[in-house]
């Protein structure tokens, strides 16, 4: 016997109701936006023992020129960690900026802010995120910072939405990943670009970066955001993007 799925309903002109299928195990907050049509990598490790690996090929640093961190900035690292990102950014930003630091994983975030309070980094706060949104005030980043994570987001385009508001003008979006399926810890970007662009996203930088183990994709926004019901989710998009700029 079949099991009924709860239906949301939502009025349309006219006075139609236009009903779809409630599914359990998504967040209710997620349920107005499309399911993305990948999988989604299991939360990777926390832990920072790599950071002496990463500095070795300058990759915060390289990451932080290519996105043109500047001093005064104010900047989100989402999906902190343990801060390799957040602390370098501090630095980066100087007194005059501010780095937000965010994750989904409250364990993580309480050691992060044992880590900020040792280092006296008074430009960092720390905040708990959702899985589906990010949680950031709006009109408020010059920069959002989304590094080897974005594949694990299982509710992107809700996810991006609520992100769309938080950047300032001039603002990117800045997504460091691994060029392989979603599954595997990486996102092809192709795909990557697609889910943007739903959401209302226009890539204007990609570059392959073996230094980084992997790419770099630089965001802004587009002219207008679609509501939720416009969104149409991508479908069987793989492969690589080239160039500087999507189309």
């Amino acid at each position: 016997m079949r099991t009924l799925l709860p239906l949301s309903c939502t009025v349309l002109a006219l006075g139609i109701s236009a009903c779809e299928p409630v599914d359990p195990d998504r967040p209710e907050t997620a349920q107005a936006f499309p399911t993305p049509d990948r999988a989604v990598s299991d939360l990777g490790t926390n832990q920072f023992s790599t950071e002496t690996a990463r500095d070795s090929v300058g990759e915060a640093s390289k990451v932080m020129d290519l996105a043109e961190i500047a001093p005064g900035m104010s900047v989100a690292d989402i999906g902190a960690g343990e801060g390799y990102y957040t602390v370098r950014l501090a630095d980066r930003v100087g007194e005059d900026g501010r780095v937000l630091a965010q994750d989904i994983d409250r364990e993580a975030l309480d050691r992060l802010a044992l880590r900020v309070e040792r280092q006296r980094l008074g430009n960092v706060s720390i905040k708990l995120g959702e899985g589906d949104d990010p949680m950031l005030p709006p009109g408020s980043f010059d920069r959002v910072f989304m590094v080897h994570m974005y594949h694990e987001v299982r509710e992107p385009y809700a996810f991006l939405w609520r992100l769309w508001p938080a950047l300032r003008e001039g603002g990117r979006v800045i997504v460091v990943d691994v060029d392989r399926p979603a599954d595997q810890h990486g996102i092809e970007p192709l795909l990557l670009a697609c889910e943007f662009k739903a959401v209302g996203f226009e890539l204007d930088t990609f570059r392959d970066a073996p230094e980084l183990a992997g790419y770099y994709a630089q965001f802004k926004r587009a002219a207008k955001r679609p509501e939720p019901e416009e969104i149409r989710p991508c479908r069987g998009t793989v492969g690589r993007a080239k160039g500087n700029a999507a189309s």
